[in-house]
């Protein structure tokens, strides 16, 4: 995807007109290496915590302790997302981020249960909340 592309994305999104079939896994890594490229750390995070409850609204879902939003599945990765950045050969690219995310690890759906339980990690608790790893603790760099 080039930065064109991600900023429709981005667009459509905060209007809550992104088609429900576009708000696909990797659309949500767009959307936060988008937020996390151009804004300063605390202030991305902001953005991407309301920005994903807002459209789950918007496109009629719920933010539930069962359903939406979760709490962190969105932190963990965004920790992921802005460890990519700073760590980048060419990070003031985001051409060349964007193209690269398709094939760093983090992406893959279950990445996150490399450090989680399945169980603790589909829980209200996490979905609610940040929770640490169950399994193996993770340090990125920030």
């Amino acid at each position: 995807m080039k930065s064109e592309e991600a900023e429709k994305l981005i667009a459509e999104f905060e209007k809550g007109t992104l088609p429900k079939e576009k708000w696909t896994h990797h659309a949500h890594f767009v959307m936060a290496l988008w937020y996390c490229y151009h804004l300063p750390l605390p202030v991305a995070v902001a953005r991407i915590k309301d920005g994903i409850k807002q459209y789950n609204i918007a496109i009629g879902g719920v933010n539930t302790d069962d359903a939406g939003y979760h709490e962190t599945i969105t932190l963990f990765y965004i920790y992921a997302i802005n460890h990519y950045i700073v760590h980048a050969i060419d990070n003031n690219n985001l051409d060349k981020l964007l193209t690269d995310l398709n094939v760093q690890p983090f992406v893959a759906k279950d990445f996150p249960l490399q450090f989680y339980s399945r169980e603790l990690l589909m829980s209200s608790r996490a979905r609610k909340g940040w929770i640490h790893p169950d399994k193996f603790s993770f340090c990125f760099t920030l």
